[in-house]
């Protein structure tokens, strides 16, 4: 499971379904690099995974997951791993609704079915308990990411090709890529900081829907993915504890297309992918109505990766997100003021390893979008008049001991240790005084130490 900083809104009934949405973005997971995986292949963590420890994947790490985590060293192995993250969070100041200011918990842990199951049958598959706070379900074990999948290796003439299915439960968790929603930077984060908004693709159907998606991976340069969600019941939402009873329901209508199309390929002696994806979904705000809220999501992305010497590793990530809403229920209901509205988000990270043991990140984001009164809260004392526009920067340190393959405990187990500080320039559409009662957007500004080991 992953957490980060979600971005997401305060006000409607609309709203409150996103904020839903939010909540599953903050604890969706990563590909990480499991010891289970390791095992069942041979190969150590650092092979996998820029960093050692995921979920970055080198070139290898994306063969891997797109043959359906099926590579094997002929030995047979038990697919199960095991995931435990603690935490320390504070919050430069404290929210007026008595929130800590600062906590120490043990946030999640989390069972895997992680590896192959057949010859051309894999499977990521998740199950977790959390610590945040704010969840209803706490206590009990729910389900988080699934990634089942079935690939082959064709010979196509001259060409190669990877073709394959994914069944899935959050668009983009199928993708290799560390630049898409459900992979990017940071990892794993605070639960402390406030809600805003942020696009449907970045979690707001994660873990609510399943999903069908066809995908092929030519001469390892091209991939192309094409796929379709459909919503859940909430009946089994409640039994698999994704929701609890009486939680709004962010309700996909109909089937929700998703589509992906990337170029992976060689640059200056490191690996450069650059790519567009899309999802289109309908979305039910109110129960009692067959009206829908539209969203046409469309992203493009780009990462490049180089290997410098032996040791020295660097990683970037980039992003940008635009988000065309129709909010034909909302507005007909009173929960928005336009019947039209746009929403952007722009990520881009870098990170530096050496030796696959000590990194840094650094991270930029931004969301900017249509002002509406009647989704973001309005602030007469200052003429805000309600936007969605936050910006921020995350930066990281972390310690990855184990992960090589002549680490302690390979391939069994791995660590990583981390110290993250996440800073708002901006908040919900202004610096200061943003909600009116005197909060600043650098109150939200929050520390937040880790211990994230598997095995």
């Amino acid at each position: 499971m992953r957490t980060r900083h979600s971005i997401r809104s305060t006000r409607s009934p609309r709203v409150a379904l996103l904020l839903l949405a939010a909540t599953s973005a903050l604890l969706a997971s990563s590909a990480h690099a499991l010891p289970s995986f390791s095992r069942q292949t041979g190969a150590a963590c650092a092979d996998c995974h820029v960093g050692a420890f995921g979920p970055q994947l080198t070139p290898f790490g994306i063969n891997f997951k797109l043959t359906g985590y099926t590579l094997t060293k002929g030995e047979s192995n038990i697919p199960v791993s095991a995931m435990l993250q603690s935490s320390f969070q504070s919050l430069k100041t404290p929210l007026s609704d008595g929130s800590q200011k600062a906590t120490l918990l043990a946030q999640q842990a989390s069972v895997f079915l992680a590896g192959g199951l057949t010859e051309h049958l894999g499977a990521f598959v998740q199950a977790t308990g959390t610590a945040a706070a704010g969840n209803a379900n706490t206590d009990k074990l729910g389900m988080d990411e699934a990634d089942i999948r079935y690939a082959r290796t064709l010979a196509l003439g001259e060409h190669s090709a990877i073709v394959g299915v994914s069944l899935n439960n959050n668009p983009t968790v199928s993708d290799a890529l560390a630049t898409v929603p459900a992979w990017r930077f940071p990892y794993i984060g605070p639960t402390l900081p406030p809600g805003g908004a942020t696009p449907m693709i970045d979690g707001g159907l994660g873990q609510q829907t399943l999903g069908l998606n066809v995908y092929t991976l030519v001469d390892s340069a091209w991939y192309a993915e094409l796929g379709g969600y459909k919503a859940l019941p909430r009946s089994f939402l409640e039994k698999t504890h994704v929701i609890a009873n009486g939680d709004p329901y962010t309700k996909a209508d109909g089937i929700s297309p998703y589509w992906r199309l990337a170029y992976m390929g060689d640059l200056g002696g490191g690996n450069f992918t650059a790519g567009v994806f899309g999802l289109n979904a309908h979305i039910l705000s109110d129960p009692a109505s067959s009206a829908t809220d539209k969203y046409r999501d469309l992203g493009l992305d780009a990462s490049y990766q180089r290997q410098f010497g032996d040791k020295h590793t660097l990683a970037l990530n980039a992003a940008y997100l635009d988000e065309k809403q129709n909010l034909d229920a909302s507005f007909a209901n009173g929960a928005a003021n336009n019947a039209s509205n746009s929403l952007h988000r722009f990520d881009l990270s870098a990170s530096y390893y050496y030796d696959q043991t000590y990194g840094l990140t650094a991270g930029l984001f931004r969301i900017a979008g249509s002002a509406d009164g009647g989704l973001y809260a309005a602030n007469p004392d200052t003429g805000y008049a309600g936007t969605p526009d936050t910006n921020g920067y995350v930066l990281q340190a972390d310690w990855t001991p184990f992960g090589k393959s002549d680490s302690w405990g390979a391939p069994w187990a791995n660590l990583r240790m981390g110290l993250q500080y996440t800073g708002y320039t901006k908040f919900n559409g202004a610096s200061s005084n943003y909600d009116g009662s005197g909060r600043n957007a650098c109150d939200n500004n929050t520390l937040y130490a880790f211990v994230w080991s598997a095995f």
